[in-house]
């Protein structure tokens, strides 16, 4: 059994490491999508909090097609040091394959929760306000329509009910089920 010391020191290295690898996350998705970070003062404090780290980066490292291999790698990178001081307070190692695959399955993991719950956030939001303007609404939108538009083009709305967000998040529970859970057991 771990002293209550270590767990709290696990739960801070979760902590720190899972937020700066969600900024990265958003950062990359952001950028991928081609969403502006001028228009909205947290898309600009995203830029700025991940930003230093990158821009080393980015002199080794080019873009390709608005996807930033920079910020995949520093994600990785990331997660691998933040599995290795886990294992490393329980008294585990893992091999340097291993990892990687664990890591990449983490960050997969974290991607599509991402997508689920800019859904689930987005599909409130439209209950809620649906005729006012919200610079989160416009974000989302913006994030979601890739993988709800050829949705709605398959699924059209029945009554006035649009089901192409419920089928996209069981498709992206899916993924997550059977992508992310082959990879786990990979590692």
């Amino acid at each position: 059994m771990l002293s209550p010391f270590i767990t709290a020191f696990i739960f801070l290295i979760n902590t720190v490491f899972g937020i700066y690898i969600l900024l990265l996350m958003l950062r990359f998705l952001l950028q991928w999508l081609r969403i502006s970070f001028r228009a909205d003062p947290i898309q600009r404090l995203l830029w700025r909090l991940t930003t230093p780290p990158l821009v080393l980066l980015y002199n080794f490292i080019p873009s390709w097609r608005n996807i930033d291999f920079s910020a995949i790698l520093l994600m990785l990178v990331l997660k691998m040091i933040e599995i290795t001081l886990v294992a490393a307070l329980y008294g585990q190692s893992i091999g340097i394959t291993g990892l990687f695959i664990l890591s990449l399955a983490h960050l997969l993991s974290l991607f599509i929760y991402i997508l689920i719950f800019a859904i689930v956030i987005q599909a409130i939001l439209s209950w809620l306000a649906r005729d006012s303007y919200n610079p989160l609404s416009d974000l989302l939108y913006h994030i979601n329509e890739p993988i709800l538009r050829p949705l709605r083009q398959r699924i059209p709305p029945i009554q006035g009910i649009d089901f192409s967000p419920i089928f996209a998040l069981i498709a992206l529970q899916l993924l997550d089920i059977l992508l992310v859970g082959v990879l786990r057991q990979l590692a």
